[in-house]
Parts: structure tokens; C-alpha cells; sequence
């Protein structure tokens, strides 16, 4: 009789699980591009709730003709910043893209605006869209 009372416990409990997302984005950041300038930028945190690797092999946006990953670093005392093509996220991870290491370059704005939408695909598979407020870069 007890174990029975246990198991119907431990089945209704996982019952009131919420199912996770695969990816899920957390604390965006999209920068206003500056004056004069045809580029701005991307900070977030990705969270992959599987049990298996992600991995980010394009991100679009309707406000940008192109948005691509770059990873910054200092090399010889110099900084440099070049496109990866493929972000990955290990199963049960956060991969943080933040100023100084990896980010997204969202190049060649399409007209004004005051919020992004940004698809994240992998492989062809969109997975993850996130809108985000605008943000002047602060100094």
C-alpha cells in the first residue's frame, strides 16, 4: 500500500511539470546603432534545456540585411573580432554572448526602429525568436 501511495505521489508530481523549451534567451541586450554607423549589436544568454547539443548556424532579423556570430579577443595585445559560423550549446548549458567574447553583429539596418526580432536557426529548424527593445550603447 505504501509503495503504491509513493508512486501515484511521484507521477502526479511530474505531472505539474511545465515541459521547458529547447532554447531559451535570457537577459537580450540590442544596441542602437550609433550615428553614421550601418552595424549594432547583440548580448544574451542561451539556455539549452535538452539532452542534446545546439547548434546556432544562423540567426535573421527583419530590421538587418545581415546578422552574424563574431567572437572578440585580444591577440598580441591587439583586438580582433571575427565571424564563427556555428554556436554551440552543450546539452544543459548557457552559452553567454556579451560584450569582449562572442556576440551578434547585426549589420545595415533596414529603416528606424525601436525593437528587434531575432530568429535563431539550427541547421534549416527555426528554434528560438526573440524580440527585444532597442537600447542606446551606454559609455
Amino acid at each position: 500500500m505504501r509503495t503504491t501511495i509513493l508512486l501515484t505521489a511521484l507521477f502526479i508530481g511530474a505531472c505539474g511539470v511545465e515541459p521547458q523549451p529547447p532554447l531559451v534567451a535570457t537577459e537580450v541586450v540590442v544596441t542602437r546603432p550609433m550615428p553614421g554607423m550601418a552595424m549594432s549589436a547583440a548580448y544574451l544568454s542561451l539556455t539549452n534545456n535538452t539532452d542534446q547539443p545546439i547548434h546556432i548556424s544562423r540567426v535573421t532579423s527583419a530590421q538587418f540585411e545581415s546578422v552574424q556570430l563574431h567572437e572578440s579577443s585580444i591577440e598580441d595585445g591587439v583586438a580582433r573580432m571575427r565571424a564563427i559560423p556555428v554556436l554551440q550549446i552543450p546539452a544543459g548549458e548557457t552559452a553567454t554572448l556579451e560584450r569582449g567574447g562572442k556576440h551578434l553583429m547585426l549589420m545595415r539596418p533596414r529603416g528606424t526602429f525601436e525593437s528587434v526580432s531575432l530568429q535563431f536557426f539550427d541547421d534549416d529548424d527555426l528554434i528560438l525568436n526573440v524580440d527585444a527593445n532597442v537600447q542606446a550603447i551606454a559609455n
